[in-house]
């Protein structure tokens, strides 16, 4: 297994429609040494109608009175904007991305030099707009919350069909609540469309409270580790108390560096470290009281002490029943 785990500070939104708020989101990401910051694209008219709802947790964060275009018009920011974001990126050593919604923003993206697009959950099964993305040829991150296996079929194939290979899409297991219920989380969910579409690289998409649950997906083998980050959990907007802060984003990216650094190649053999060690640690065929030439070797003269430098304990049976080729004394190995 490779323990490689790129980790995407997303802080989508939570810059409130402020493009001093995104460079300082880009600055805690920087400083937590994130792969990625990631933030949302989108022309509001062309996400959403005029009256469509809020989602429950978005009418519990940022009030019910408003629809949800007044409210995502408040955080839109413009290309210009992105356009600089991704020059600020460049600067504090950190890659750029954005989630584009519609094919003119990821269009936009890729001409200021995006390398990969990531496509929300709530567009898993726009098939037109995924043949779109698709016909790019970038590769792409495909967040799979709300969806059922059948479904994340149906939009690999439009991708793959439309010229992205499976080996350049990661899917990301999601749950799509903010915050997401720890029981409702269902890490075992990456596993299976790991399973499912091994072509595919899989990841996580993490909406919880707190650090732990994206730290277990790295230890599941996680490629990707995507967390949103706000500056305060305080903070009006819709998605800042789902979010973690940049000192916790510091101990989350510090925690999956290790997860994966523990995580190795899978094959079973002494480390580096160990062989010194094995000499004192293990055991060696010894005298268990003097032994004169000649004498057959058995259970009753021989013992196994340490340290491990003689005959190994685990050829005993090709030992016992030998007989002494010379004298020997308690405790010297044989």
């Amino acid at each position: 297994m490779n323990p490689t785990c790129a980790i995407i500070a997303e802080a989508g939104v939570n810059h409130n429609g402020s493009f001093e708020l995104a460079c300082r989101l880009v600055d805690a990401a920087a400083k937590a040494r994130a792969d990625f910051v990631k933030f949302q694209t989108f022309k509001t008219e062309k996400l959403v109608t005029r009256h469509a709802p809020k989602a429950d947790y978005q009418k519990q964060t940022s009030g019910a009175s408003e629809s949800q275009f007044d409210m995502l018009k408040r955080l839109e920011l413009p290309a210009s904007a992105f356009r600089e974001l991704a020059a600020y990126c460049d600067e504090q050593g950190i890659a750029f991305l954005s989630t584009p919604f519609d094919i003119e923003s990821a269009i936009f993206l890729a001409s200021i030099g995006m390398q990969a697009l990531k496509v929300s959950s709530g567009d898993l099964t726009d098939i037109p707009f995924l043949r779109q993305l698709g016909a790019m040829g970038l590769p792409i991150i495909l967040s799979t919350g709300m969806a059922t296996l059948g479904e994340v079929e149906d939009a690999l194939e439009a991708l793959e069909a439309s010229g992205t290979s499976l080996e350049r899409v990661t899917l990301l297991h999601c749950t799509t609540e903010y915050p997401a219920p720890v029981e409702e989380v269902n890490l075992r969910a990456m596993l299976t469309l790991r399973t499912a579409f091994p072509r595919a690289s899989t990841g996580y998409s993490d909406h919880t409270e707190g650090i732990d649950i994206p730290v277990a997906a790295a230890a599941l083998g996680a490629r990707v580790i995507e967390k949103h980050v706000t500056l305060d959990r305080a903070m009006p907007g819709p998605d800042h108390r789902a979010s973690i802060e940049p000192h916790e984003l510091k101990r989350m990216v510090d925690a999956v560096r290790r997860i994966t650094s523990a995580l190795g190649d899978g094959r079973k053999r002494p480390s580096a470290s160990e062989l010194p060690n094995r000499v004192v640690a293990r055991k060696s065929i010894v005298a268990s009281r003097p032994i004169e030439q000649g004498e057959a070797l058995s259970p009753d003269n021989l013992t196994v002490r340490r340290p491990g430098s003689g005959i190994s304990p685990a050829q005993w049976d090709r030992v016992v029943g030998t007989l002494a080729t010379r004298a020997y004394a308690t405790d010297e190995p044989i």
